[in-house]
């Protein structure tokens, strides 16, 4: 009876032991051809994929030289180490972004369309939410929403680069801009003169005016001093351009408090890049989306966003991180999320209620 059935057995296993072979042949062929068309591409087994790995060789007394395909047999007995030491598997590469924060991205993303990627990554930080520009752009992206490009902005090639690195601190940089005023009269200019500290980008802007004559722009300059004076900055060097409407005894009131007025070459924008970025930005963000009909609305404008410049809006200047420029502002990392719209929402900006 015994010998019987071990002829059975073995004529069963000559039957089938063929066809088995084949079929693992077979496997093995469809992944090596699978394998060439991806011959750069690392395969990253997740913690559950690996221990099943782990017990599959178990069974074969995890002799799996000519088997795997996935990893490599020096791999394969590195986990097997990991498991004998009762170390768990865990999953390769960075932490998942949470539900939370995708969430907090879709929603400023689709409140502001306009804002770019890093500008919402600054808002995040501002909230103690950390995500960078890739996975903020890949989370609206998965979502369907498409902010503004971020538009690279070219160094100017200035001789004297090394000169206002190296005196950013104590520099100020100052420029008019103009916006058109509709008034009963008919549509007249208006004149803005705004100067910005290069060291802590902090910005200090006039009332506008229709007449910038000499003794409207000496009083500016007093202002601006005691300006920085409450910020504690000591302006040792005024940058300007050459226009005519910097008078004499402007002029003479910064070189009575020390500072070198340095005027730039005609026709040279870019030796006063810090004031023409700023101007860029104010008009680009604020003043397109507003038809002025006084003087005092385009004051309010002005005060209002100039406000939300100095101690909300995140900036991505050198030194400065992505961060406000308020010099005491911390981060609320607890407590719900408010959205906070000024100007009828041309102003936005977010924070957290304290819990």
């Amino acid at each position: 009876m015994k010998s019987t059935l071990t002829l059975l057995l073995v004529f069963l296993s000559q039957f089938f032991l063929p066809r088995h072979n084949a079929q693992l042949r077979l496997l093995k062929a469809q992944i090596a051809i699978l394998r060439a068309r991806i011959p750069a591409q690392r395969v990253i087994l997740s913690p559950v994929e690996k221990a099943e790995l782990m017990r599959i060789g178990a069974e074969c007394g995890h002799e799996i030289d000519g088997l795997l395909e996935v990893a490599k047999p020096a791999t394969y007995r590195s986990w097997l180490a990991q498991m004998n030491s009762g170390r768990p598997f865990k999953p390769v590469g960075r932490p998942r972004l949470t539900q939370e924060l995708r969430d907090v991205v879709l929603r400023i993303g689709s409140e502001n369309l306009l804002w770019g990627y890093k500008r919402i990554a600054g808002e995040l930080k501002k909230l103690g939410l950390y995500a960078g520009a890739n996975s903020v752009k890949r989370i609206l992206n998965e979502a369907g929403i498409h902010p503004s490009p971020e538009r690279r902005r070219k160094k100017p090639a200035l001789p004297w680069t090394t000169f206002i690195r190296a005196h950013m601190e104590t520099m100020i940089a100052c420029d008019f801009f103009t916006k058109t005023v509709f008034t009963l009269r008919g549509p007249r200019t208006a004149y803005v003169l705004i100067f910005i500290h290069l060291g802590s980008r902090r910005v200090y802007c006039s009332a506008p005016t229709y007449a910038p004559d000499s003794t409207w722009m000496t009083q500016q300059a007093r202002n601006t001093l005691m300006w920085c004076e409450n910020q504690e900055i000591a302006p040792g060097f005024l940058i300007r351009d050459a226009d005519t409407k910097f008078s004499a005894s402007f002029d003479t009131v910064w070189a009575s408090e020390g500072a070198r007025v340095i005027q730039i070459p005609h026709r040279a924008p870019d030796a006063n890049a810090f004031a023409e970025s700023f101007i860029a930005t104010i008009k680009r963000e604020c003043l397109d989306f507003f038809v002025c009909f006084s003087r005092s609305q385009l004051d309010y404008i002005l005060r209002t966003w100039l406000r939300h410049y100095n101690t909300e809006r995140p900036h991505r200047g050198r030194g400065i991180g992505n961060n406000v420029l308020q010099v005491d502002f911390r981060p609320v990392r607890d407590g719900p999320i408010r959205r906070n719209r000024q100007l009828g929402g041309i102003i936005t900006s977010y924070t957290r209620d304290a819990a």
